[in-house]
């Protein structure tokens, strides 16, 4: 288990920043990740990769000479937000463009889809592509459901040759896109890794048994079978890889045989000495091997087999040179480049700062003493549903592990902390509740990361947009209109399932608050006040949480692991009960008495 920690809430932070320090010379810490030390040269397309963490060498070990020009770093398994995805793109980026690439995970498609969005319109030609390598997470024929893992690398190393290379931006994202299509990998557990701060692995794998196509987000596999012997592992290993060929008959292939955290090198190579005559007796050539950690999961014991079939192009890339600190080939002849004019002299693994926007406080409406106080319950209703989550992390941990990563609960604390303390800067100004409730929404996704703090901060984003700045609204709702409330939150719904493209009966958050904005809008017509009609739909969001455990999901990390999911409840549904309960049970701000008109 992962031992050395300070706060493990900070984890991910201080480890980019003990890497950064360490390799000063190679790379540059700056907001959301690390970038080469010396600037993309005008002409080159940058090839920026990324991810959670937990996952060393991936992601910010590949940053360097030959290879990535930068990596977005998340907390441990967990996606970046947007922000910091196109803050490490805009540093990375030089007039050619840059391409993002990532595994297939529902929060990275949301985050980094996202961060394309805002580089596009900042007038810097993005890309974006994710790995989908995983046989084991979709049959044939659903190859775009399938997860991205060890394959990351193979895809990465072509798409940031090709960058080396010269091609322009389409060259680039056609070869990442080829190397995909051609690449394969299995992996396996023989027993579970532990998150920074927890007292035990997030699924463990029974005495004498084997866990068949685990992820590398702590996901358990989808099957077991009888612990083998390495002769009979490489047998398991490469027939079923070799079975979702791209072609027949003799071939090239690049092929990595990848350590998941805890299975040591020596083992690898007693793996490997079995590995590599099975794949030359099925004709197969195999082109400069890659054996060791590359694409851990943590400290999970358990290993991985990864073939990218090679034509003449593919080849190529996978035999160039490259520099980066954790992943060195050949001998990397180019420019030495030129330091970053951004720099502004910092330190040596020292952070470059990232230009934010224009403050939007100088813009903001005044706000009157009506809005003042109903932004100051709108805090409190925060501390409330942060106390809340504090209380169910390790809880919310456990229903997120049974088919994910365990780290919902963890998630959540992170998110909803850095809401509350952006709701409280903004009261403090004199933000109304639209204000207070866009910043808290701004600070969750930019925090959080994931999939549930890009579709927390939308939604509260939404909702807070569609108070408006109209005192009039605030008015209707300091004098107890249920419309005012309900009209709110299913702007926020609407937010949520544009983003995250979820329908009922997915297993998703969605399937609690779905029941809960239609018993407001009920409770609305109803006459119903605020106080009461959110009583009501709480409870109805509640039972429709725990409704949740028959459902098998249909989106996200916990699809491939359908079956093990059904019987618990999901923890996106648990967790917004949760919040809900409590922000109908908290206190009213000191100054949320009702007003009777402003002074």
């Amino acid at each position: 288990m992962t031992t050395l920690a300070n706060d493990p809430a900070q984890f991910a932070d201080e480890a980019l920043r003990g890497f950064a320090d360490a390799h000063a010379g190679t790379v540059r810490l700056v907001p959301g990740g690390v970038v080469r030390a010396t600037a993309t040269p005008t002409g080159k397309v940058a090839v920026v990769v990324g991810g959670g963490s937990g996952h060393y060498p991936a992601f910010a070990g590949l940053v360097g000479p030959g290879f990535a020009d930068g990596a977005v770093v998340g907390n441990v398994f967990t996606s970046p937000s947007a922000s910091d995805a196109a803050s490490v793109a805009r540093h990375a980026a030089s007039d050619a463009g840059v391409l993002l690439l990532t595994g297939n995970y529902a929060g990275d498609v949301m985050n980094f889809g996202l961060a394309v969005q805002r580089l596009r319109a900042e007038g810097v030609d993005a890309r974006y592509l994710v790995v989908t390598d995983d046989i084991a997470s979709a049959p044939v024929g659903q190859e775009d459901l399938r997860r991205g893992i060890a394959g990351d690398l193979t895809v990465f190393k072509v798409a940031a040759a090709a960058a080396e290379a010269g091609l322009d931006l389409d060259g680039v994202e056609a070869a990442a896109r080829h190397a995909n299509a051609r690449t394969r990998t299995l992996g396996v557990a023989f027993d579970g890794c532990t998150l920074p701060g927890a007292d035990a692995p997030l699924f463990t794998v029974p005495d004498g048994a084997m866990g068949i196509g685990v992820g590398i987000h702590g996901e358990p596999g989808i099957g077991e079978t009888a612990f083998p012997t390495a002769a009979g592992l490489a047998a398991t290993l490469v027939d079923r890889v070799l079975a979702e060929a791209p072609g027949v008959g003799p071939a090239r292939a690049a092929v990595v045989l990848n350590g998941l955290g805890r299975t040591k090198y020596e083992e690898l190579f007693v793996l490997w000495a079995d590995v590599a005559p099975l794949l030359r007796a099925a004709g197969v050539t195999v082109v400069e091997p890659d054996v060791g950690e590359l694409v851990t999961s943590l400290d999970m014991a358990g290993c991985s087999l990864t073939l990218m079939w090679l034509d003449e192009s593919l080849e190529a890339y996978w035999r160039a040179p490259a520099a980066a600190p954790a992943y060195r080939k050949g001998a990397f002849v180019g420019s030495a480049g030129v330091a970053r004019a951004s720099d502004g002299g910092a330190a040596p693994g020292g952070l470059v700062p990232e230009p934010g926007p224009e403050a939007d406080d100088a813009h903001r409406a005044p706000v009157s003493a009506r809005g003042r106080a109903l932004a100051g319950r709108v805090v409190a209703a925060f501390e409330a549903g942060v106390a809340a989550l504090v209380g169910a992390e390790e809880r919310l941990g456990r229903l997120d592990a049974v088919a994910g990563d365990g780290d919902h609960g963890r998630g959540m604390v992170r998110g909803a902390s850095a809401a509350r303390d952006a709701a409280r800067t903004c009261a403090d100004a004199d933000g109304g509740p639209t204000d207070v409730l866009v910043e808290a929404g701004r600070a969750w996704s930019d925090r959080a990361g994931g999939t549930s703090g890009v579709l927390w901060g939308a939604m509260l984003e939404a909702a807070g947009r569609a108070l408006g700045d109209d005192d009039e609204a605030w008015r209707r709702w300091d004098a107890g209109t249920t419309g005012e409330v309900a009209r709110a939150v299913r702007a926020g719904v609407d937010a949520l399932q544009t983003l995250g493209r979820a329908t009922p009966g997915d297993k998703t958050m969605l399937d609690a608050l779905g029941p809960f904005v239609d018993a407001l809008d009920a409770a609305a017509r109803a006459g119903t006040g605020p106080a009461e009609a959110w009583d009501r739909a709480t409870a109805r969001a509640e039972r429709a949480a725990q409704e949740t455990a028959a459902l098998r999901p249909r989106l996200g990390r916990a699809r491939p692991l359908a079956e093990q999911s059904v019987g618990t409840p999901d923890p996106g549904a648990v967790s917004f009960a949760l919040v809900a309960a409590a922000v109908g049970a908290a206190p009213p701000a000191p100054d949320g008495a009702h007003l009777e008109e402003d002074a």
